[in-house]
């Protein structure tokens, strides 16, 4: 296990020097001048002197490859350099949203898991009954709402039948617990509902596949109670696609909120997302791409363990 385990660990490696250089190269060659980009939005008129002393300031005079080596560097050191829009530091810029947005994610993940597992496994064990007819419309139905949407009629119903919105401004959940999860509950829910949508669907799937595996018959065969064949035969095998899903789904969240963001008046990384696209900001860009593939990455390692966990068949091969 620990062998395999360090395996992975070398795989992430090359993976993700491969999207640092990527990521570098596409903002250098994407048309148009930050610099001149920047003043144009705000209207003033500058000088070739005022936009070369810019340029240099930034470092976007020197050689591409010698502002690779400083990136990577600077990363090494944990300096993820200067934001070209605000002028504060990015690890602070990144810091004070990548709060909201994990919480988010880990909250709308364990609603989505609390609801998705057992009624995936319920609508497979009632295959063609009305609770799997229910179920498969409850999922549908999560599939086909938007979360953003479903957000905005959950701030309607709450203004409407309890005079009541949620807070517009983020408070730290050490700070103030209470009013950290009157105001996230809601997005973390909007989301959670369409998360355990898919994941619902793919836990059916499995589950029907799984049960009619011969070593389910044969643990019925052998005199085995039914619960038991269910929780320790057929889910421990079945949850190997669902925890793809989750992982996947959980990783997206980290940095795909981004409408849902808005409807909620929520600061988070997504929204930051696009005001740095927005502002050509090359240097907080790249940063927030790299902390989302290293999410991903990260994730993909995790369900990988936990796949050797479940089928110790996986660590062998």
């Amino acid at each position: 296990m620990h062998r395999y385990i360090i395996k992975r660990i070398l795989f992430m490696i090359p993976t993700i020097l491969g999207v640092m250089f990527i990521v570098f190269v596409l903002m250098r060659v994407l048309p148009g001048d930050a610099v001149e980009i920047r003043y144009a939005e705000e209207g003033t008129f500058v000088s070739e002197e005022m936009l070369v002393q810019e340029r240099a300031r930034l470092g976007l005079d020197q050689p591409i490859w010698h502002q690779f080596v400083k990136w990577i560097w600077g990363i090494v050191r944990l300096d993820f350099g200067i934001s070209m829009w605000t002028g504060r530091p990015i690890t602070h810029e990144i810091k004070i949203r990548l709060e909201l947005s994990l919480q988010v994610a880990l909250m709308a993940t364990f609603f989505a898991t609390l609801i998705a597992i057992p009624l995936g496994t319920m609508a497979a064990l009632k295959q063609d009954t009305w609770v799997d007819y229910v179920i498969r419309i409850f999922s549908i139905a999560g599939l086909a709402t938007p979360s953003f949407w479903l957000g905005i009629l959950m701030i309607l119903m709450l203004l409407i039948y309890f005079k009541w919105l949620p807070p517009m401004f983020f408070t730290s959940l050490w700070k103030d617990p209470g009013a950290n999860l009157s105001q996230l509950i809601w997005p973390a829910l909007a989301v959670g509902y369409r998360y355990s949508a898919t994941a619902t669907r793919m836990t059916r799937s499995s589950v029907l596949e799984v049960m009619r595996e011969d070593y389910i018959r044969t643990a019925r065969a052998k005199g085995l109670w039914e619960k038991i064949v269910i929780t320790r035969h057929a889910l421990k095998n079945a949850m190997l696609p669902v925890i793809t899903v989750i992982g996947l789904e959980f990783a997206f969240l980290i940095g795909g909120l981004v409408v849902t963001e808005q409807v909620f008046n929520l600061n988070g990384i997504g929204k930051l997302f696009v005001q740095s696209i927005a502002q050509r900001d090359y240097t907080m860009t790249q940063t927030l791409v790299l902390l989302v593939a290293i999410t991903f990455i990260v994730v993909n390692f995790v369900v990988d363990i936990l796949y050797a966990w479940l089928d110790p068949r996986i660590r062998y091969q």
